[in-house]
């Protein structure tokens, strides 16, 4: 398999790019193949020689960088060789099978989407986040990919999103929640109650109704349905609470006792693993016409070895081939239509 990762996109670029790569490559067939993309005289040095490496690691030349606060068209269109870009058009081109980055996510839809496409039957493409909790993996999409959603858009969300977790995270026939202000049918705008109607009309998805955002660390459901606005603050909310709510523990363990805190350090270490979002990786960007991931902003080498695995999880259980398979069907064609009419 190959695949081509942004070695520029994110705060720690390009130094934990590279090292997450590198860490991958142990765990990686002799055959398969990463792409670190970005200027070659800065990536090119950091690798140990090649006689050293379990697979081939090559550099593709990337000389501009887009920051992560530009406006995510104008920079793709100000810079065409830089690594988002680059990524891509290997993609299109069929010279990558995957494509990884941290970089800006605006950016990162806008390119994969214009360069490799929609799969046939997919209006928009959603990114979708895997939330660790206690009662299980909780997949969420969309998280930022789309902020003005049709009904048409969120049940796609809903049929891709239950396809990666069953196929992906093994879970065997996944529960779908649908995000809304209230559980009652009657909660909710124009497009929550038009997207209820038509996801309960598909008995291939095992529905739950309107979820709450506290249902998604309740057992609820394992796939929760949202637009992106939506999701992504519930996405940076959570991450919020979570690094708020383990430093508030540290504190008061430091204050009531300084030792106490050193005895439950081993605990803690083992529970914020347990909801550290670089367990998963990257976010599928579901409904490209490839496989394509985006990464936490922060991520870490630990980050990009999970994401260049997770790719290639992805791949191999050919979920784009059962996306497609799924909005091929006549009733699930026609159900769309009519919602949209």
């Amino acid at each position: 398999m190959r695949i081509a990762i942004d070695a520029m996109g994110g705060d720690n670029a390009p130094d934990e790019i590279i090292a997450g790569a590198l860490e991958s490559v142990e765990l990686l067939a002799q055959d398969d193949q990463l792409t670190l993309v970005g200027p070659e005289n800065v990536i090119a040095p950091k690798l140990p020689p090649a006689s050293s490496r379990k697979c081939n690691v090559a550099v593709v030349d990337a000389p501009e960088v887009i920051a992560m606060d530009e406006p995510p068209i104008d920079s793709l269109r100000k810079k065409p060789k830089s690594s988002i870009p680059v990524i891509a058009k290997l993609a299109k081109r069929g010279l990558a099978d995957a494509v990884i980055s941290a970089g800006n996510t605006g950016a990162c839809v806008a390119a994969f989407q214009m360069r490799m496409r929609n799969l046939p039957g997919v209006v928009r493409p959603g990114i979708a986040v895997v939330f660790p909790t206690s009662e299980g993996p909780v997949t969420i999409c969309d998280v930022g990919a789309n902020i003005a959603c049709k009904p048409v858009n969120l049940y796609q969300y809903a049929t891709m999103a239950r396809i990666y977790s069953k196929n992906v995270l093994g879970i065997h026939n996944p529960r779908v929640g649908l995000m809304s202000i209230g559980q009652e049918d009657a909660k909710g705008n124009e497009v929550v109650k038009k997207t209820r109607e038509l996801i309960k009309s598909d008995p291939n998805i095992n529905f739950v109704g309107n979820i709450e955002g506290r249902d998604i660390f309740r057992g609820v459901c394992d796939v929760a349905v949202s637009e992106g606005f939506v999701g992504n603050v519930i996405l940076k909310l959570t991450e919020g609470v979570v690094d708020g709510l383990f430093k508030a523990i540290k504190d008061e363990l430091v204050q009531e006792k300084p030792q106490l805190s050193e005895e439950f350090k081993p605990v803690i270490r083992r529970i914020y693993r347990k909801y550290d979002y670089n367990e998963y990786g990257g976010a599928p960007l579901l409904g490209v016409n490839g496989t394509a991931l985006i990464c936490h902003g922060a991520s870490r080498s630990r980050t990009i070895r999970n994401a260049i695995l997770a790719a290639k999880k992805y791949y191999t259980n050919k979920i784009n081939d059962k996306i497609i398979e799924y909005l091929a069907k006549t009733s699930v064609r026609t159900a769309c239509e009519q919602v949209t009419q």
